[in-house]
C-alpha cells in the first residue's frame, strides 16, 4: 500500500466516525495528514510555522493575539436585571488563573495565535477532585483531528494518544473554532492565504538572491571563438574572481580578456516592480486579517497621525478584534455553565493608550448615572475614596414626556425686624 492509500485508510479506518461521508477527502487534506503542506503557484510550501517568517504575518498575528490576550476577562453573575462582577467562586477562579504555570496573558495569547494561524484553538479541560473545572491546558492544533459522530456529537482524536478512542468534546476538550463552512472546524487563515504568503516568500527570496549575486552581475558572456568546457570554466572563474559577488561587488567594473562581451539576461528590479510587489504583499496580508495597513508599518501612502488613523484604529477594534473576543466570551460562558454566570471582556482596556478618549468615555457614563467615581477609579487601578459609591445625574434633566412643573407661588414678604409688634398705633374713638 502506497503512502497516499495509507493516509486515506487512516482517515476512513478507525476514525471513520469522525468523518462526514458527504464531504470528500481533498488532496490538501491528504497532504496535511502526511505532514506536508498544500501547493502554491510559486512552488513554495506554506505552513502555519513557515508563514511566521513573513514580517507582515508575524506582525498581524502578534497584534491580534497580544491585544486580545491583554484585555481583562471576568466572570459576572446574572440574576434578573442585576449583573455583578464576581471576585470569588469557581468561575472567577478559573478565569483569573486558568493555568498553573502560564499566566492568563500567555495562555490566551496562545489561544488567539492558534485562531489566527490555524483557525481553531483547543484546550484540555482538567477537573479537580470535586469534579469542578479547574485548569485549561493549550493543545497544539496540529495534534487534533475534529469531526462529528453519527449522532452529531462533536468528537476529537489527539495524535500521540495511547488510547485510540475518540474524546467527547463536553468532557475533556474545549474547542474554539474560527470562521468555517461546516459548523465543526474553522478554516485556517494561513492555508486560505497561502498563495499570497508564498508570493511574499518568493519575492523575498528573489531579493536575497539578487543582492547576493551582486545585483547586476547575472548575464551571459560571449566570445568570438569556440570554447571547450575547461576554457569556459576558466573564463567564468575569471569573471567571478575578486570581489565580484555580494554587496561589496555590486556595480563594480568587470574586465575580461579573450574578446568576451557581457549581455545582461535578467530584467532590472524596477522593471519587474520588485519593490511594489513587496509593498503590495503587506497590504494583501493586512486585507486577509482585517488590519489597517498602517498597523503593519505600511505608512508610505498614508499619514502616521491624524483623525483618519484614529478612525481606522476604532474600526480595527470594532470590526476585527471584536470577532475574536466574542468567540472566546461565548465559548467560555458555555464552559462555566450551568452556573448562572457569564464571561465578559472589559473592552475599556483598549482605550488605555488614548487618555482623551478614555476621559470622554468615563465622563459620558458618569453624566448618565451609569458609573460612580469609585468604579472609574477601580478601572484605573486607583484606591476608592469616601463617598465615591454614589451615582449622580444632572439636575436639569427630567423624564421624557413629563409635564413641566408649575411656577412656584411667590412667597409673602418677610416682616420688618425693626418694627415693634407691641408698638401699636392708637386710633381715637
Amino acid at each position: 500500500m502506497d503512502l497516499i492509500s495509507r493516509a486515506a485508510a487512516t482517515l476512513r479506518g478507525p476514525r471513520a466516525s469522525l468523518q462526514n461521508p458527504a464531504v470528500p477527502i481533498s488532496s490538501d487534506a491528504i497532504v496535511t495528514m502526511i505532514g506536508g503542506a498544500p501547493g502554491t503557484f510559486t512552488g513554495r510550501p506554506v505552513t502555519e510555522k513557515s508563514a511566521l517568517g513573513q514580517s507582515a504575518v508575524w506582525q498581524a498575528v502578534n497584534l491580534i493575539s497580544g491585544t486580545c490576550a491583554g484585555l481583562p476577562l471576568h466572570a459576572y453573575s446574572k440574576k434578573g436585571s442585576s449583573r455583578q462582577p464576581l471576585s470569588s467562586g469557581r468561575a472567577a477562579a478559573l478565569l483569573d488563573n486558568p493555568h498553573p504555570d502560564l499566566t492568563p496573558y500567555e495562555l490566551w495569547e496562545l489561544v488567539y495565535g492558534s485562531l489566527c494561524l490555524h483557525g481553531n484553538a483547543y484546550l484540555m479541560k482538567l477537573h479537580n477532585q470535586a469534579g469542578a473545572l479547574a485548569e485549561l491546558w493549550w493543545i497544539n492544533p496540529n495534534r487534533v483531528k475534529a469531526g462529528r459522530a453519527d449522532d452529531g456529537t462533536k468528537m476529537y482524536v489527539l495524535d500521540g494518544n495511547t488510547d485510540p478512542r475518540a474524546i467527547r468534546s463536553d468532557k475533556t476538550i474545549l474547542h474554539i473554532p474560527g470562521f468555517g463552512y461546516d459548523g465543526t472546524v474553522g478554516c485556517s487563515p494561513i492555508r486560505m492565504a497561502r498563495q499570497a504568503i508564498a508570493l511574499g516568500m518568493a519575492a523575498e527570496e528573489f531579493g536575497g538572491t539578487f543582492f547576493g549575486n551582486g545585483s547586476l552581475a547575472t548575464g551571459m558572456l560571449q566570445t568570438e571563438q569556440r570554447l571547450d568546457q575547461a576554457e569556459a570554466t576558466r573564463l567564468k572563474a575569471l569573471w567571478k574572481m575578486g570581489a565580484h559577488e555580494g554587496l561589496d561587488g555590486a556595480h563594480d567594473i568587470r574586465v575580461v580578456g579573450s574578446g568576451a562581451t557581457y549581455t545582461q539576461l535578467t530584467i532590472a528590479p524596477a522593471d519587474a516592480q520588485f519593490l511594489e510587489t513587496r509593498e503590495f504583499q503587506i497590504t494583501d496580508i493586512a486585507r486577509w486579517y482585517g488590519i489597517p495597513p498602517h498597523m503593519l508599518m505600511q505608512t508610505e501612502k498614508s499619514t502616521s497621525w491624524g483623525t483618519g488613523i484614529e478612525t481606522q484604529n476604532r474600526g480595527f477594534i470594532t470590526y476585527t478584534l471584536d470577532r475574536y473576543l466574542v468567540r472566546v466570551e461565548q465559548r467560555m460562558t458555555k464552559t462555566i455553565r450551568p452556573e448562572p454566570v457569564y464571561a465578559k471582556y472589559t473592552r475599556a482596556g483598549l482605550l488605555r493608550g488614548d487618555t482623551a478618549a478614555r476621559g470622554a468615555f468615563y465622563r459620558e457614563l458618569f453624566h448618565l448615572g451609569s458609573i460612580s467615581p469609585n468604579e472609574i477609579r477601580a478601572l484605573e487601578d486607583w484606591d476608592p475614596i469616601e463617598g465615591g459609591d454614589a451615582y449622580y445625574v444632572p439636575l436639569n434633566l427630567g423624564p421624557l414626556g413629563a409635564e413641566p412643573a408649575p411656577d412656584p407661588e411667590p412667597e409673602p414678604p418677610a416682616p420688618d425686624p425693626a418694627a415693634d409688634p407691641d408698638d401699636e398705633e392708637t386710633v381715637p374713638a
